[in-house]
């Protein structure tokens, strides 16, 4: 009796594969790209439909920009900065309420109260002729305006308790743009995909090999003198963002001030910390912390993962040693995603 019901499982299990791989194998891959939030995006998927999902993409990404661009004169952002509140609509509700609880949870690290500061250090809309330190009285100053303690939610109204906070949701957005155009996949019935937004990726299922997604990243060559080597990392059903100081930078003085802004001090980001990739269970949630952890640095970041278990984090850092050779640290979980 215990052999048959093994052979039964054998055979059910068997049938599952082979009818997966079939409606898998059936369908073709689908790839959409262009530029949107001043970035790129490129969305992968199976489908058997041939309907094409381009006007509800670009649809999708008109309707985050009336919400979250800063670009756009009209949108419930800026007139949030404008004025002294604002009634959100769903997009801008749920970043701003991812936003606080990750501040909350990062004492503050990640805060989208930051916006003068961005300006100030010249990153934001408006580009500086000459991108320079802002003098210490000036940030001084501007940090009486940054606080995630400042905002207050009742319902879908989004107040300003002080004259003068503006909100930068640009650290958090694009997190969240990937995880809503998987949603979208989802509502027309398409459970395989990969989508990347600017490089924030959140995946679904498998490609069209019937294997789990698999994305590169970079990693240092063993060599001081050689390019840096590709490596590659299972994505299963997870999402994978990075922050670093190669995409918006100027130097100074032989110091690389980068884009990302410490709340706190109203510094730009001048550490040894080249980068950091965190994986979470969506982007949103991997694109709020990676800001908050390339601030950290890697011993409190990696410190934060561990005590934190709750938010599902793995993170991955690229440094610089005290002699400036290029070190990098793991998380546990990240390591034993990369395919060796």
């Amino acid at each position: 009796m215990t052999d048959r019901l093994a052979n039964v499982k054998q055979l059910v299990i068997l049938f599952f594969v082979l009818c997966f791989s079939t409606s898998t194998a059936a369908q073709r891959l689908v790839t959409l790209e262009g530029k949107a939030q001043g970035t790129y995006y490129i969305i992968k998927y199976l489908s058997d439909d041939t309907t094409s999902l381009e006007h509800a993409v670009d649809s999708l990404f008109a309707d985050i920009d009336q919400s979250l661009s800063l670009y756009k004169p009209g949108s419930l952002i800026n007139r949030f900065n404008n004025g002294n509140r604002v009634q959100m609509d769903h997009h801008m509700q749920s970043v701003v309420k991812r936003s606080l609880e990750i501040s909350k949870a990062s004492n503050g690290a990640f805060d989208i109260t930051v916006k003068p500061l961005v300006d100030i250090w010249g990153f934001g809309v408006r580009k500086p002729t000459v991108q320079k330190i802002p003098a210490a009285d000036t940030l001084q100053r501007i940090l009486q305006y940054v606080g995630y303690k400042y905002l207050q939610v009742h319902g879908q109204q989004l107040t300003k308790k002080k004259k003068g906070v503006e909100i930068d949701c640009n650290g958090i957005a694009q997190g969240y743009t990937s995880d809503v155009m998987g949603r979208l996949l989802e509502q027309k019935g398409i459970m395989n995909y990969l989508v990347d937004v600017g490089g924030e990726l959140c995946s679904k299922g498998h490609n069209q090999h019937g294997k789990v997604w698999t994305v590169g990243i970079e990693r240092p060559a063993t060599d001081d003198n050689a390019y840096p080597v590709q490596a590659l990392l299972a994505l299963d059903n997870k999402a994978i963002t990075t922050s670093g100081n190669y995409r918006r930078f100027f130097d100074q003085g032989g110091t690389r001030f980068a884009h990302s802004i410490d709340p706190i001090s109203g510094e730009a980001l001048h550490s040894n910390i080249i980068s950091v990739t965190v994986i979470a269970r969506d982007a949103i949630t991997a694109d709020g912390f990676d800001n908050a952890l390339i601030l950290m640095g890697v011993e409190r970041g990696l410190s934060f993962i561990s005590q934190h278990p709750a938010y599902g984090l793995e993170a991955y850092f690229i440094y610089k040693d005290e002699k400036g050779k290029i070190q990098e640290r793991f998380s546990p979980g990240f390591e034993k995603l990369l395919i060796r």
